[in-house]
């Protein structure tokens, strides 16, 4: 298969699941994962939001060149892209992201995020755990923790991905378990209704009918005994029979199926996502929040622009971002979601402030910036400088573990919270992260 990046990074190839592991394994080791560790409860009436949308941009933007320009550095550094005015007052950034300067009065965007980590892999585990990665820990990414701390609605899935992320547990349950592994959408999902996008796991394959998933159901019951012995092996699937009947129910559930139904949203807000995979991801990820689900990820790739930097923001990866990030802004506000849904768009690191002799910038993660909308963040607000040459944080350095513990401080669950791995060894939710006050309203 072809690189992804620089690193040499491939897609992996997620275990594939058949008709046992539809009606046996999969799903019902979800649900008993879940029951074993999940408090039950409902949300937290603290709370001021209730999902997460995040926007990945795998490779590791130019945000020098995006949202914290640089047009009175030297020319080596400033790059090729002049400044506009955003609809927030005294916020510029570049020309190439009009659309999303129209709706800059809804979003905060954060230009002293910063860490030291200039490597894919484990940049990305960072910025998607909230933790420095370690060979000592798997940590859970935020939509894992979000799966186990938050309650979900009964008939959707608490946290579904469009996107695979590099990283090896990136994206991934880490210490909580498969239990809280995403549900991962497969399928192309071109076009306007979405009819490709498949959820491994909780939708029935071609041809395969509720009276076909009944019969199967009733086949599957006169295997208890060989099952059992399965689950003497393996933990994950301890309750099978227990979690079998809600498994089920949830493959019967229109709730999900419902949130794909993309013909069914007006023209208007249709065309206002492009018609591609990222764009119909980003309006399936607002219908899905809309149906309940906690976490959603999309996310578009190729940022890793080591060469012609400047040509292939302004050809090839900036209108995509541009139109669907603010399609999707103004879709969740103008639906009344966005005060209870965190949009957050960033990669895993930035690209060096010099320009190099392929007119591409290189990996640098000392200065970065995200995006960050809804839930509670400051509408119309930049946060943070970076020094005149975007060396470097100037004011308000933020780290993405800070980042985390804000987003889930807004979800109502404490930084410090402490959790346990199957060992017993207590772990905090976010070990160095704090809660960023002045980036909330």
């Amino acid at each position: 298969m072809p690189r992804t990046d620089c690193e040499g990074f491939h897609r992996r190839d997620f275990l594939q699941v058949g008709a046992a592991g539809l009606l046996g394994l999969s799903l019902p080791s979800f649900l008993a994962a879940e029951a074993k560790a999940k408090e039950k409860g409902t949300d937290n009436p603290k709370a001021k939001a209730k999902s997460v949308i995040l926007v990945w941009l795998a490779g590791g933007p130019a945000t020098i060149d995006m949202w914290d320009t640089k047009p009175d550095a030297p020319e080596g550094i400033r790059g090729e892209f002049k400044e506009i005015q955003t609809k927030a007052a005294g916020v510029r950034w570049s020309e190439h992201l009009p659309k999303t300067a129209a709706v800059a009065d809804k979003l905060t965007v954060v230009r002293s995020l910063y860490h030291t980590i200039p490597s894919h892999a484990p940049a990305t585990v960072f910025m998607t755990t909230g933790n420095k990665p370690t060979a000592a820990l798997q940590y859970p990414s935020l939509g894992s923790l979000t799966a186990k701390m938050l309650p979900t609605e009964v008939g959707v899935p608490p946290y579904v991905t469009f996107v695979d992320l590099r990283g090896g547990a990136a994206g991934q349950a880490g210490y909580l378990g498969t239990g809280y592994n995403p549900f991962i959408i497969e399928g192309a999902g071109g076009g306007r209704n979405a009819a490709n996008f498949r959820v491994r796991g909780i939708t029935l394959p071609n041809g395969v009918s509720l009276d076909d998933l009944a019969k199967r159901d009733r086949l599957l019951t006169s295997f208890d005994d060989s099952f059992r012995q399965i689950d003497k092996n393996n933990d994950l699937v301890d309750g099978l029979d227990t979690f079998h009947k809600q498994a089920i129910e949830i493959l019967r559930s229109d709730k999900t199926k419902k949130a794909f139904d993309l013909a069914s949203e007006p023209a208007s807000v249709r065309e206002s996502y492009p018609a591609t995979p990222f764009g119909q991801g980003a309006l399936a990820a607002r219908r899905l929040v809309e149906a309940g689900v906690r976490f959603v990820t999309v996310g578009i790739g190729g940022w890793d622009t080591h060469r012609q930097n400047f040509d292939s923001l302004k050809t090839r990866l900036l209108p995509p971002l541009d139109q669907t990030l603010s399609a999707l802004i103004a879709d969740l506000d103008n639906r009344g979601l966005l005060d209870s849904t965190v949009v957050m768009c960033a990669g895993e690191f930035g690209r060096t402030p010099r320009v190099n002799k392929t007119a591409g910038r290189d990996h640098w993660a000392r200065s970065m910036a995200c995006v960050l909308a809804g839930g509670g963040f400051k509408r119309g607000y930049a946060h943070g400088t970076t020094d005149a040459s975007g060396m470097a944080p100037a004011t308000d350095p933020v780290t993405p573990d800070d980042v985390a513990a804000t987003i889930f401080q807004q979800l109502g669950v404490r930084h410090d919270t402490e959790l346990q791995t199957p060992t017993g060894r207590p772990v905090q939710l976010f070990r160095e992260g704090k809660v960023v006050e002045k980036m909330l309203g």
